[in-house]
């Protein structure tokens, strides 16, 4: 059964101490967010690791995914498993729901695929707990869906009752499922297009994000039928290949890095957010939401 995206009612809970905070009582930012960025320095970059990077080859372009493994293990490694038995090579976008998602997996047309190392499903990574060598940069202000927000590695991530779990933020990647929790497995997909719906928090194991390409998935033509499924073949857009960074020779990988959450270049970056001083600005907010915090990605040097 073609899997789609289950919603159902939000959780919430107490949480331990983070490790690092975003200050809520920084000093005005001095620097406007584009001077910021020209100042950060190398060191607060950090590579996308080629084993937790998948390239989704579609017609127009490359979409760049970086893979949470942190979060979602059994996930990552299915996912690259099958990526790597070639199992996304019959695969389409088969549904675009305006402001919502874009998702893709194989068409229930397609062949059966023979699986090797890749399994069809999987127990639901929906969130973890919180150890100690977990990294977790908080931002200061309320959230409306769990206790605490912020960002661990690359990732929005929230926090409640000794748990945490990756956030539906704008271009974020999550496995589909049908109505059992347990019933996806990473071989349908589906990106966030449009505003952060974060009541699918802890329903849907999310298994990384998008860092650049986003836009190959968010111009293609929105689907008619419910739920914005395509209704026809002819209007899928065919998936050419999707592999691991890895497995990529070097001289054609999209070498990218990573903004350091953890650095004070993203601390200052974060509070020029939160309290805008360009000129235009009449009302600085004085807060910041987990969904409209920038994660910079830039290509790496060299």
């Amino acid at each position: 059964m073609r899997a789609a995206i289950v919603s159902a009612a939000i959780l919430a809970g107490a949480c331990a101490a983070p490790q690092t905070m975003v200050p809520d009582t920084a000093p005005v930012a001095a620097r406007t967010i584009p001077e910021i960025m020209a100042a950060i320095p190398d060191s607060d970059w950090v590579d996308l690791d080629p084993e937790n990077t998948i390239y989704l080859e579609l017609p127009s372009g490359r979409v760049v995914i970086e893979l949470a493994p942190a979060y979602a293990p059994n996930h990552v490694a299915n996912i690259k498993a099958l990526a790597r038995e070639g199992f996304f090579d019959a695969a389409a976008v088969v549904r675009v729901q305006e402001n919502y998602v874009a998702q893709w997996g194989r068409p229930e047309e397609a062949p059966a695929h023979a699986f090797r190392a890749a399994r069809a499903s999987l127990p639901a990574e929906f969130d973890r707990p919180i150890t100690e060598d977990l990294p977790f940069v908080r931002l200061p202000d309320r959230d409306t869906y769990a206790d605490e927000v912020g960002f661990s590695g690359s990732f929005p991530v929230a926090r409640g009752n000794g748990r945490t779990w990756l956030a539906h933020c704008y271009g974020m990647v999550g496995a589909g499922r049908d109505v059992s929790p347990d019933s996806g497995g990473g071989g349908e997909l589906y990106v966030t297009i449009g505003n952060a719906p974060r009541n699918l928090d802890l329903n849907v194991t999310l298994v990384g994000r998008v860092v650049a390409g986003i836009e190959h998935l968010t111009t293609l033509r929105r689907g008619t039928g419910d739920l914005g499924f395509y209704v026809t073949p002819e209007e899928r857009t065919p998936i050419r290949t999707m592999r691991v960074a890895a497995d990529v020779p070097p001289a054609e990988r999209t070498r990218l890095q990573a903004l350091r959450t953890d650095s004070a270049s993203f601390a200052e970056l974060v509070e020029a957010r939160r309290n805008r001083r360009d000129d235009w600005y009449v009302h600085p907010a004085g807060a910041i939401g987990l969904c409209n915090t920038p994660l910079p990605v830039r290509a790496a040097p060299g």
